[in-house]
Formats: structure tokens, sequence, C-alpha cells
């Protein structure tokens, strides 16, 4: 009668193996389930909002250099300065595009944007162009009839 309630020799060694097997499946199912979480959710937002920063003190920084080019009270002069850029934003090229008196930037990812206001003297009749990140941006300003024009290359 003994016999028949001990399980055969070959058979006892198995259920820790299946326990450590079901503990690894378990630990590797709860991994799985909080990384698609996190990047489903909390890193993309995490990712838009510090882009949203960067993209803010990028157009800022650059609004900065353009109010400084600007030369002083000079019958004619043409002065170019070398604007610097983050390479990207939140891992994306953008660009940066002149709007009359703002700045603002143009990312792919429609939760990243900033605009700035240009604080420019009266002398300053048009402010153009875009620069691209990652390109050689730099502001060139030059003397017209009718006062000084600045231009995004």
């Amino acid at each position: 009668m003994r016999d028949r309630c001990v399980p055969p020799a070959d058979r006892r060694a198995m259920s820790p193996v299946v326990g450590k097997a079901m503990e690894a499946t378990l630990v590797v199912l709860y991994l799985g389930i909080v990384t698609a979480a996190l990047y489903g959710g909390a890193v993309p937002e995490y990712r838009a909002a510090a882009g949203t920063e960067l993209a803010e003190r990028a157009a800022a920084d650059a609004a900065t250099d353009i109010e400084r080019s600007i030369p002083p009270d000079v019958a004619a002069a043409e002065t170019r300065t070398v604007v610097e850029l983050p390479p990207t934003i939140a891992g994306e090229a953008y660009r940066v595009e002149a709007d009359g008196d703002r700045l603002a930037v143009d990312h792919p990812n429609p939760g990243i944007e900033a605009s700035v206001p240009l604080s420019l003297p009266d002398r300053v009749v048009a402010v153009d162009g875009t620069w691209n990140s990652g390109d050689r941006t730099v502001a060139v300003v030059t003397t017209t009839e009718d006062g000084l024009e600045v231009q995004l290359s």
C-alpha cells in the first residue's frame, strides 16, 4: 500500500523545476506589463513635456541672438550672426520659422510647440526665413531703403 502513495523517484524532482519555471514566467510577464505601461503612457508624455521645454529654450535663445545681431544706429550695415540650435528635439529634426515679429518652432510632434516674440527696434522692417535643425543657422541683417531686414538662412 505504501508503494502506491509514493510517486516514483523519477517524478519527484519535477515539482521544484516546474515551480521555478512558473516563477520565472510570472516575473517576465510582470516586467512586460510594466514596460508596456511606461512606454504606452508615461514616457511619451514626459518626452513631449521635455521637448516643449527644450523648444521654448531654443526659440528664446535664437530670438536673443537675432536681437543682438541688429547693429547700432548706422547708415548702412550688414551683419552675419551664427545661431546655435540643438540638432534635434525629442529625437526628431525640426524647423524654426520667422513670422514677422515672432519665432516659432515647427516640430513633427504636434505636442511640441513654442513661439517667442522678437523685441526689435522700429528700424527693422522685416524678419523672414526658416532654419532647419542640423543645418548651419545664420541670421543675416542687411540695410534696405526702408530699414533693416533680417533673413534666417
